[in-house]
């Protein structure tokens, strides 16, 4: 898959990708990724929760979750932006720190694409990973399952919101 918007070819050996058709508009996905406020309402599976998020859009500024277990423990999430360009991709890394500053230890680069269809939006995800075992233990952690967990809880979100 290569797309005119993000010129990057997935490896499998390397990279998980989660795609969908959502039937709900480009701009109200976009709105619900660059929120902190609703970031809160659908970023991780449920029972988890994010318990914080803050979020400065533009490139190399910060995209910092802290997502909770229901037993209360919190996991914290830095990383910075690498592309945004509203409407069509979201590219983040915990590669970066904000500011560009290299991380101690980093796991993974996601991009979103999106794009507009007769009904609602082709939703992409790709999980860019340096190496094959940060891939492997990414899909062990459960990616296809709580990256379309967490689809479905977007679009559930952002209905609720139209009504």
């Amino acid at each position: 898959m290569t797309s005119n918007l993000f010129p990057f070819t997935p490896d499998p050996a390397l990279d998980l990708v989660l795609e969908r058709d959502i039937d709900v508009p480009v701009e109200l996905v976009w709105e619900a990724w660059t929120s902190p406020e609703s970031i809160k309402e659908w970023f991780c599976p449920k029972p988890w929760s994010v318990s914080s998020c803050e979020i400065d859009l533009r490139p190399g500024g910060r995209f910092n979750t802290v997502m909770r277990s229901p037993e209360g423990d919190e996991f914290p999430n830095h990383g910075c932006y690498l592309e945004v360009v509203p409407n069509q991709r979201l590219v983040f890394t915990d590669t970066l720190l904000p500011g560009f500053r290299p991380a101690p230890k980093p796991f993974f680069t996601a991009a979103l694409l999106l794009a507009p269809t007769a009904t609602g939006t082709r939703y992409t995800a790709i999980a860019i990973h340096g190496n094959e075992e940060t891939r492997k233990q990414h899909e062990e952690m459960g990616f296809h399952d709580g990256w379309g967990t967490v689809v479905d809880q977007l679009v559930a979100h952002i209905k609720a919101a139209m009504h």
